[in-house]
């Protein structure tokens, strides 16, 4: 991996579109927080789909990782342009990683810098820290990333989605950057309706993905590699939490040399075959 493959403003192996799917992209907006807008027209939450009656049959939707893949899904189920409204029934199932990254797919196929973030919402629950994924887009005006609770937009958990404040979402890193000061409790770190996963484990877990989707390999919510599977059965100690320590310093810094290369790590390198 050389630096030059973190221009967020072109698709990684994962957020790339096949030639024939821009005809889908015709009628975007132009504008970032409109093109998430979109987003939600276009993802179900599994929950969601049950309700409105969608077959168990394409609940596995959930599990595919490249947008192409997803947008493939979508246009099988309704041909028309993503910008077109769909019945709930005619929408992909899959979670707020789905949402953020097809967000940052259909951003960087219209050349906006964005990147899909890991992390925990911490509007969702008082108190807590939930598993979440959202969507940065780069506001060259303002000389910052923009953080998009994409999932969310309009939806009231807080006053700005489209805006997020530094307190109502922390990646991975800076979540797990909180727990080694002692400013947070790590039990308070999890997933939603999951009553065994929370604690640190969840917090170096998405510390671990935040850090490979800032290398533009966005991951599923669930999967596992290096030493994450280890680390969620308290198999890990000192050692990989120095790691982990490292990871979380080098996202928050952000410089592309240091995630690349740390990204090469054996230990936290996403395997091939999860990608292709």
């Amino acid at each position: 991996m050389t630096d030059d493959t973190l221009d967020y403003s072109r698709p990684g192996p994962l957020t790339c579109l096949t030639a024939d799917q821009f005809r889908l992209l015709e009628g975007l907006p132009d504008d970032p927080v409109g093109i998430c807008s979109v987003v939600q027209n276009l993802v179900i939450q599994p929950a969601d789909a049950a309700a409105v009656g969608v077959s168990e049959g394409r609940f596995p939707e959930k599990n595919i990782r490249p947008v192409s893949e997803l947008i493939a899904a979508l246009a099988t189920l309704d041909p028309a342009p993503l910008c077109q409204t769909r019945a709930p029934g005619k929408r992909v199932v899959g979670t707020c990683r789905h949402f953020a990254t097809i967000a940052c797919a259909l951003l960087r196929a219209k050349g906006i810098p964005s990147r899909a973030r890991c992390g925990f919402g911490t509007c969702f629950m008082e108190g807590r820290g939930v598993d979440h994924w959202i969507t940065e887009y780069w506001r060259a005006g303002a000389g910052r990333w923009v953080r998009v609770d994409t999932e969310h937009l309009g939806h009231g958990y807080v006053d700005r989605p489209e805006d997020l404040a530094p307190s109502e979402f922390l990646t991975g890193g800076e979540a797990w950057i909180r727990y080694r000061k002692g400013l947070v409790n790590p039990h308070m770190f999890g997933v939603a309706g999951v009553d065994y996963a929370w604690g640190p484990a969840e917090i170096s877990g998405n510390a671990v993905r935040d850090l490979a989707a800032l290398c533009k390999r966005e991951m599923l919510p669930w999967d596992e590699w290096g030493l994450m599977t280890e680390a969620y059965e308290g198999k890990t100690g000192h050692d990989y939490d120095l790691l982990v320590d490292a990871v979380a310093q080098t996202c928050v810094g952000g410089d592309a040399a240091a995630l690349t290369g740390l990204y090469a790590h054996e230990n936290l390198m996403v395997p091939q075959h999860m990608i292709s």
